[in-house]
């Protein structure tokens, strides 16, 4: 496969563990695992296994693992708080309130979720897979010392270390989330062996608040981290232009050895948690470009987790089996599977779409001007700041 075109799909593996379903964060908590359920369901009933491209159980996580990039006395908070979540909540480290309540098996849950982007990045490393694909990772928020965003340990930064210490030299994690992929930048700032590129709703108007495009890495690797702020209402024809000029060229300079991708899908303008207007076709795009890319600059290594997106039912599950269908080069039906909609709304009340595509968004020609001269002005910055480092000319 390495070398060829993106239709040339090898084995593909999909990293699931049915227990994942059964670990939360409780009631009404947006991050709700039937999300990852309906993903994988769908996927199954729209025949993309088989022939090649299989479902993949992860092996335990070596909990020692977590250690090289999160505190000891973080993950034993962590800890306390999964064997009794009724105790006091630890504000230092971020448990037990607001976007992260605790739950019994909280530390356990967050291993498996870490395991599945290992053995991703193991599959794709060791040539096993050519893609592969841990719908349930992406929690790209936890920082060394801190859970953060729904995210208690950082399962990305995980997969990406774990590339670096089994012989990758070169890596570029592309996070197209509507949230600034922040806690991986964290993890990787002073690192020049990773290239983190982040697209996302501009901290002005969302959280974590950071991801400016003058933010660019630390000290010790100016040009390590290249983001790319949009302003509410950008549509996926803005979206994909700041990709087109950005992106596409900075990784091909970069030339990383594997290509490590966090897939939220909370771009989307019926999100309730964001501002931004993409739509299903604009997110499979983006996978058409990101496939394209995996193979024309990083011999077809291509790690993806899955991250944001809380519309549950009308978008997760068809974002994240298009992305899954581009890795396979496999043709989706026009239309969802009749016992998938049936199984969506026996699981939540809600009856989800029947196309896999989306009506046209519709935006205001003033919120659109916002969105284009913000969405210019972050591709100007980042040539201006970042490029350089790379040996690239504005």
């Amino acid at each position: 496969m390495v070398g060829e075109g993106p239709d040339a799909a090898g084995r593909i593996a999909l990293i699931w563990d049915e227990s994942v379903a059964g670990d939360d964060f409780g009631p009404g908590h947006p991050l709700a695992p039937v999300r990852v359920e309906l993903t994988v369901d769908l996927i199954r009933r729209c025949a993309l296994l088989g022939d090649g491209v299989d479902e993949v159980l992860p092996p335990a996580f070596d909990e020692a693992g977590l250690l090289r990039l999160h505190r000891e006395d973080f993950i034993g908070a962590v800890k306390r708080l999964s064997a009794d979540p009724t105790a006091a909540a630890d504000l230092e480290y971020g448990l037990g309130v607001g976007d992260n309540p605790a739950f019994t098996g909280m530390h356990g849950a967050s291993l498996k979720v870490c395991a599945g982007s290992v053995e991703a990045a193991r599959q794709v490393w060791e040539g096993q897979a050519d893609h592969a694909f841990n719908p349930a990772g992406g929690l790209h928020h936890a920082m060394p010392a801190r859970a953060a965003g729904f995210c208690i340990y950082n399962d990305p930064a995980i997969a990406v270390d774990w590339l670096l210490e089994h012989g990758a030299e070169r890596i570029c994690y592309l996070d197209v989330d509507v949230h600034h992929g922040d806690g991986v930048e964290v993890m990787f700032r002073d690192d020049p062996r990773v290239l983190t590129i982040s697209l996302h709703e501009s901290g002005r108007f969302l959280f974590p608040g950071t991801g400016a495009a003058d933010d660019i890495g630390g000290d010790g690797a100016r040009g390590s981290a290249a983001n790319v702020p949009l302003h509410p209402g950008t549509t996926g024809e803005l979206w994909l232009g700041a990709f087109d000029a950005v992106v596409e060229p900075l990784v091909r300079a970069f030339a990383p050895d594997v290509l490590v991708t966090q897939l939220g899908c909370d771009t989307h303008a019926t999100d309730p948690l964001a501002h931004l207007a993409l739509t299903v076709d604009d997110m499979a795009t983006i996978y058409a470009r990101i496939h394209r890319l995996s193979h024309e600059v990083a011999g077809g290594r291509w790690v993806a987790m899955g991250g944001g997106g809380y519309q549950l039912v009308a978008v997760v599950p068809r974002a994240w089996t298009l992305a899954f269908a581009e890795m396979t080069g496999r043709k989706l039906p026009i239309e969802t599977p009749m016992a998938w909609q049936e199984l969506a709304v026996e699981r939540t009340g809600v009856t989800p779409p029947r196309a896999f595509s989306d009506d046209p968004v519709r935006t205001s020609e003033a919120m659109l001007g916002q969105a284009r001269k913000a969405a210019e002005e972050s591709v100007a910055a980042v040539r201006d700041l970042v490029w350089p480092h790379h040996g690239l000319g504005r």
